[in-house]
């Protein structure tokens, strides 16, 4: 395993490694190994973990600069400091890398008010199997100077170049935050609701629906809209009256909402760690279809009810490639996200991936025209 310990040294073990045509695996901390394609054996293993640093923090420009291999609780932890804060809300966040969160494009809950890395990322460095050094954006926040090259590195799972360093802008961390959680026996009425909140002045950082069978391990076993506010303390009242005429409901501060947030955001995780032989996948949809996808699911579903992104719990692989193939006969836009490395060789865990997939091919050959780089990780298409 190779660890280079700056950019340099990481586009030299590229350049090295591809020069003589040696396949290539590419990994920061490993916490998503189960997402999309398998990890395929490859002659040259090379991990971001040394890579490191804060390069640059401007706490007043709301931008700061870090190395691929640091912590992704690090970063967070850097920020509180100033009352800042990237609010991608990722899952595995206590072990994942700033690389790996940005290169598996993962977020969380809050993506509704925020977004996602696209949104976040001002600027890249990363390199090239040809021994490369390329920067793309900067750290000025409305520089879009080279960034669409930066969004082919997002969601590319580390199949075209290696992030050596990434550019954030911050946001300032709410003067307050409240947190609520609401009852519903069907999903018709917390769909209304849901409805309601996005037709309304006040809209919430975050509105997750949580099905029945998500519900009852948080000890209710109904649907349940888990929202998230922020702003000043009158904004904050304001949303807590509003919500409170959509349906029995709980308030969480303090400890127990960031408890409440860390237990969605670190769902699929939990499920995992509990269920070695389980998968899960994600169906992107429309607001509309929204409440069809949740009521296909038998066992656990999470949605960023607000988003249009759905996440499908199944305890065993065979079940999660049926509904997939029912999806995919459907029109849904779905994949299997997650699932043991023995049966991501076999599944299907991409049945339709698109019009665009064509150029996404080309752009793979454009960076890596032997195909050495994380062969399959992109779900076994590239």
């Amino acid at each position: 395993m190779q660890a280079p310990s700056n950019p340099a040294e990481l586009a030299e073990a590229l350049r090295d490694a591809a020069s003589n045509r040696r396949t290539i695996a590419l990994s920061g901390n490993s916490t998503k190994r189960r997402m999309a394609g398998p990890i395929e054996a490859a002659a040259v293993e090379i991990t971001t973990l040394s890579l490191r640093r804060v390069i640059e923090y401007e706490p007043r420009d709301l931008t700061i600069s870090v190395d691929a291999g640091l912590p992704w609780r690090e970063l967070r932890r850097v920020l509180a400091a100033n009352r800042q804060m990237v609010p991608l809300d990722p899952p595995f966040d206590d072990g994942a890398t700033v690389g790996g969160v940005i290169a598996a494009n993962t977020s969380g809950p809050r993506r509704r008010l925020y977004g996602t890395a696209r949104d976040l990322v001002i600027g890249m460095q990363f390199a090239t199997l040809e021994g490369k050094l390329v920067q793309s954006g900067g750290m000025v926040v409305k520089n879009v100077a080279g960034l669409d090259m930066a969004k082919l590195m997002i969601g590319s799972f580390g199949t075209l170049a290696a992030i050596a360093v990434v550019n954030f802008k911050l946001l300032p961390a709410p003067e307050v935050e409240r947190s609520f959680l609401l009852s519903f026996d069907r999903a018709a009425p917390a769909m209304a609701a849901r409805n309601r909140i996005l037709q309304g002045p006040l809209q919430p950082a975050a509105i997750d629906l949580l099905n029945p069978a998500a519900g009852a391990t948080l000890g209710n076993r109904a649907w349940m809209l888990a929202l998230r506010a922020a702003g000043n303390a009158a904004a904050v009242e304001r949303y807590e009256r509003e919500f409170a005429e959509l349906g029995d409901g709980v308030a969480y501060d303090h400890d127990r909402q960031i408890t409440l947030w860390t237990y969605v955001e670190n769902f699929t995780p939990e499920f995992l760690s509990n269920h070695p032989e389980g998968a899960v996948v994600r169906a992107s949809c429309t607001l509309k279809e929204l409440e069809s996808i949740m009521a296909s699911f038998d066992g656990a579903a999470v949605a960023r009810a607000g988003s249009g992104v759905c996440y499908g719990y199944f305890e065993q692989c065979d079940a999660a490639a049926a509904w997939l193939s029912e999806a995919a006969r459907r029109g849904w836009k779905a994949v299997i996200e997650y699932a043991p490395d023995r049966q991501r060789q076999t599944l299907e865990l991409w049945p339709a991936p698109g019009k665009d997939f064509g150029i996404m091919q080309r752009v793979k050959h454009l960076f890596d025209p032997s195909n050495l780089l994380n062969r399959g990780r992109l779900y076994r298409r590239i």
